[in-house]
């Protein structure tokens, strides 16, 4: 298994075909919603581009991770597949390895930059799972999350806390809608 996309041996044999499998610890993801080491399976193909030094890679990912649900905080499996499309295009001169790049228009929003002929999958596995985990995720569309009081998980046990909740900010304004009331009637 070759790991490593290398730009000169597509310039040579042509069309590669990369596969990989890769096992990333939390730390490495640094996001806070992954609960556990997340698994990434990748099939990749890389071919010349329409313009020099461009490369098109079309692959598709499969991520296995346990996130921890937005609302309840508890964690949860959660498995993603997809396929994606990035093109590599040389560096421009000028811009060094740490400088951004300004992004001209929508048709160059899959494009990444290079400088060494070479990428390692691992670094695209990664990027694969920060693109797969949701913003908010939830272990169920239907999670009613934490009580606020007692910080009880409201999905698996109902808590016996006073279920209207004022915020005591609004304490100014309590009474005005009895004072409009009055004046209506």
């Amino acid at each position: 298994m070759n790991d490593v996309i290398d730009f000169d041996e597509i310039d040579e044999r042509g069309p590669q075909e990369y596969q990989g499998r890769f096992e990333l610890p939390v730390s490495e993801i640094d996001r806070e919603e992954v609960a556990g080491t997340a698994a990434i399976e990748m099939d990749v193909r890389v071919e010349q581009g329409g313009s020099s030094g461009e490369y098109i890679l079309d692959g598709h990912s499969r991520v296995t991770v346990d996130l921890n649900c937005s609302r309840c905080l508890d964690p949860y499996p959660f498995a993603n597949s997809s396929k994606f499309h990035v093109r590599f295009r040389p560096r421009p001169e000028g811009s060094g390895e740490e400088q951004e790049v300004e992004i001209a228009g929508e048709e160059e929003l899959d494009v990444e930059f290079y400088s060494e002929r070479t990428v390692p999958l691992r670094d695209l596995a990664l990027e694969q799972i920060q693109l797969s985990i949701p913003m908010k995720p939830l272990c169920d569309e239907n999670c009613l999350g934490l009580c606020p009081k007692c910080g009880a998980n409201r999905s698996r046990e109902r808590c016996h806390c006073d279920e209207a909740l004022t915020d005591e900010r609004w304490s100014a304004l309590q009474g005005i809608r009895d004072q409009l009331s009055k004046k209506n009637n």
